[in-house]
């Protein structure tokens, strides 16, 4: 039971999520066209993924924090930030780019997440599961690109949410908050800026 969870929290992981996510909208975005898809989307992937990513892990290793997941809510400050800044060079990048409006209004609601998380992480002194948040958004994003098939990733969605609980990394409330932000803030944000776009 507690490989299953593991499991799900690596490979469910919010970097994964973001590394995958801007790509598969970049493909509906640019109609197919794979290297303008791949140029857009490895621009938030890189950006909001990778970058932050590797932060993360050479932080851990040098002991500033917990582990890869930044467990520990203190810990999460400068991770946090980091991703905020790397993303809002790549939003910038977008915007002075021309990309196409599904990929502004993605990285914006990537944007308003961290936001949002910064601010229940270190204003009301909760630690809301980002595991949750990224992959309940996630879902609505690609929902709203592909159609309700995508629906069924509400499975792999509530596989990560338990195992953050099973591995008692998170408490029930805060993987719930977790999932309620990432509709809200990451899946709503989305829709709310591309409509506002198109």
């Amino acid at each position: 039971m507690l490989r299953f969870s593991r499991l799900a929290t690596e490979v469910l992981a919010p970097w994964v999520w973001v590394l995958t996510l801007p790509l598969a909208v970049a493909w509906a975005a640019t109609g197919h066209r794979p290297l303008p898809a791949l140029t857009w989307g490895l621009l938030i992937s890189v950006t909001g993924s990778l970058i932050p990513m590797a932060v993360i892990v050479r932080g851990a290793r040098r002991g500033k924090w917990d582990g890869h997941h930044v467990t520990n809510r203190a810990g999460r400050r400068v991770p946090l930030l980091v991703a905020g800044a790397s993303l809002g060079l790549g939003f910038a990048v977008l915007l002075a780019g021309g990309s196409p409006a599904q990929l502004v209004a993605l990285a914006g609601s990537m944007l308003a997440s961290l936001v949002v998380a910064v601010a229940i992480t270190f204003g009301a002194k909760f630690k809301i599961s980002l595991h949750a948040a990224v992959a309940s958004a996630a879902v609505v994003v690609l929902t709203l690109t592909y159609g309700p098939w995508a629906l069924l990733l509400v499975l792999p969605t509530a596989w990560v949410a338990w195992s953050r609980v099973a591995l008692r990394d998170h408490t029930t409330p805060e993987v719930l908050a977790g999932l309620l932000m990432g509709v809200v803030v990451g899946g709503g944000g989305y829709w709310a800026l591309l409509t506002a776009l198109t």
